[in-house]
């Protein structure tokens, strides 16, 4: 026997007989090698075999490696079939010994072995395109770009193809300006082949360089005008600095290609950015013509219809949806829900909200059913619709509690709140939601250490909580102790949020308990301009009668109690002070 077929028929026994196992581990993590994405088959040159006769010692070596290989033996296998192949050059061989060492995750083996099967069968083109791969993925960008030369120059009448195929290992580099750099020196060899100048274009992007992205994106649309890629990629690229230049050029492709539903969809959504509601809902609506069983572009069409105030159009797609089954079902029982709430018929909204059985709506749908529940006067319906309600984050559950918490403290039942406050803090101690709210109710309660010790924890846990410092100072204001200590926190409140005019207003009322009217008034006068709350009001008119202007004192009063009449602080310091 003078050559190796029957070599490589044992080789195809061998691997029959046994699983081959997963790629080895490299030792060397940073030359680990992983395989590339595989390319479209290439018509390979039937390669010239050596003629080299088949010894008993060859054919030993030859099963050895293959065994060592199946059995994981990884070094052994590399370094005999690398052996073999050199001393026959069969290009089988050759590429078999390549083949292992890919499979070791030895970079450098990796590479010398397939240069050896370049070497020795030098119209394998799989091999100068596993060896650009590998060389790339090693850092060695010189030596790759002679290799993704070869491979450019072997396909040339399909080489915008090829370029295409280079772009999925290139854009995975690490380094975007570097293999940015190459690539651009590979494309200048093809000026007419529009695949190069979008394969540059879209590194470019990775590389932050949007002019040059814009430029080449733009020479391959001239190039090919027919092909909506570089299209799209220009209008996307148009899409911050020039919003409408990028709808322009959609909306004229699609004047000459009408069938472009990615380039109509991408048209729609640009719309949809510029606010133009109604000329997206007629590109939705065209596309949902052209595809009817699609219930994305039903929904889409059906929220358009509901920011345009469109109700009944909102309602007959979103019905659409419905009818027509599928993922979009949730999303539209919600929206119905939405629409049946702004009619006013809060019946029919429950039984959509109802109707939400998973996805992104669900949880969304449940707070709208305890709303409405309240609303109508069935607040331990709705607590129980809470404490049932699906929450998939420690946030949501959070959230549940402190819904729980409000609505019973609208409903002036501040223990119960409280217990359900302080039942939540058991599982999330460290929330400062909960903390402040805890504090707060504790407040109304009457429990003043036990919420000051709330708020000292939340300061301890976040220091820079503006309102936690707030509400622990005008606690002490309003009792009137310690009222060095109070000033002292509301200031650093102020310092924390300086615009923040509640802050403003406790400052102020600090000054006033320290004997600082002028600069009480002074602060009290810019909360008050900002935002003329009543109990402002009830403070600056306190200070300004302390301070003798009494008349101004009960004209802002007065003001103040025409547009809050059931105000109480505002009453209190009426009745207390006016004659």
């Amino acid at each position: 026997m003078n050559n190796f077929n029957y070599l490589i028929f044992a080789s195809l026994l061998l691997g029959a007989c046994a699983q081959a196992p997963k790629p080895a581990v490299s030792s060397q993590p940073e030359q680990a090698v992983t395989a590339a994405p595989e390319p479209e088959p290439i018509a390979e040159v039937a390669p010239v075999l050596p003629n080299v006769e088949l010894s008993d010692e060859l054919l030993y070596e030859y099963l050895l490696t293959e065994i060592a290989n199946q059995r994981g033996h990884k070094a052994l296998a590399v370094e005999g079939s690398a052996d073999i192949a050199r001393r026959t050059r069969d290009p089988r061989l050759a590429k078999r010994a390549a083949q292992f060492s890919l499979e070791s995750g030895d970079m450098n083996k990796a590479i010398d072995a397939f240069r050896f099967w370049q070497e020795v069968e030098p119209a394998a083109t799989m091999a100068t395109r596993m060896l650009s791969s590998l060389l790339l993925r090693g850092g060695r960008l010189e030596e790759a770009r002679l290799e993704f030369t070869k491979v450019l120059k072997a396909d040339e009448p399909d080489v915008g193809k090829t370029f295409l195929q280079l772009y999925p290992m290139m854009s995975s580099y690490p380094d975007k300006a570097a293999v940015l750099q190459l690539m651009r020196g590979l494309a200048a060899s093809y000026p007419e082949v529009a695949e190069a100048h979008l394969v540059v274009a879209q590194l470019a992007v990775a590389a932050s360089d949007e002019m040059l992205a814009l430029n080449e994106a733009r020479q391959a649309r001239k190039l090919r005008p027919e092909w909506d890629t570089p299209v799209a990629l220009e209008a996307q690229l148009l899409r911050r600095s020039a919003p409408q230049q990028g709808l322009e050029l959609l909306r004229r492709y699609l004047s000459g290609y009408p069938q472009a539903s990615q380039i109509r969809l991408q048209y729609a959504r640009a719309l949809l950015e510029q606010k133009q509601y109604k000329a997206a809902r007629d590109e939705f609506q065209q596309l949902l013509r052209a595809s009817p069983d699609d219930v994305d572009l039903a929904f889409a069409a059906a929220l358009i219809s509901l920011q345009l105030n469109d109700f009944s159009g909102a309602e007959a797609q979103l019905r659409q949806t419905l009818a027509k089954g599928g993922k979009g079902q949730d999303g539209a029982e919600y929206f119905l829900g939405q629409l049946s709430e702004a009619k006013e018929d809060e019946d029919e909204a429950l039984a959509h909200y109802r109707e939400v059985k998973a996805g992104e709506y669900l949880f969304s749908a449940q707070l709208r059913m305890v709303y409405l529940l309240n609303k109508r006067g069935k607040l331990d319906e709705a607590r129980q619709h809470l404490q049932q309600a699906q929450a998939t984050s420690s946030q949501q559950r959070v959230q549940l509690l402190m819904i729980e918490a409000q609505l019973l403290r609208e409903a002036l039942q501040f223990s119960e709140a409280y217990q359900v406050l302080q039942q939540g803090l058991v599982k999330f101690p460290h929330h400062p939601e909960l903390l402040y709210e805890a504090a707060m109710t504790g407040e109304k309660l009457g429990k003043y250490d036990e919420s000051e010790k709330l708020l000292r924890k939340l300061i301890q846990i976040k220091p820079d909580h503006a309102h936690a410092y707030n509400a622990l100072g005008y606690s002490l204001l309003e009792r009137n102790v310690r009222i060095a200590e109070a000033l002292a926190l509301v200031e650093k409140a102020l310092e924390l949020a300086p615009d923040d005019l509640a802050v403003m207003d406790s400052v102020g009322w600090a000054y006033f308990r320290s004997g600082k009217l002028d600069e009480s008034v002074q602060m009290l006068r810019r909360a008050f301009a900002g935002n003329p709350d009543p109990e402002i009001a009830a403070h600056l008119g306190e200070v300004l009668w302390a301070r003798g202007d009494k008349a101004e004192a009960t004209k802002i009063w007065q003001d103040s109690l025409k547009a809050h009449p059931d105000n109480a602080p505002l009453q209190a310091v009426m009745k207390r002070l006016l004659p």
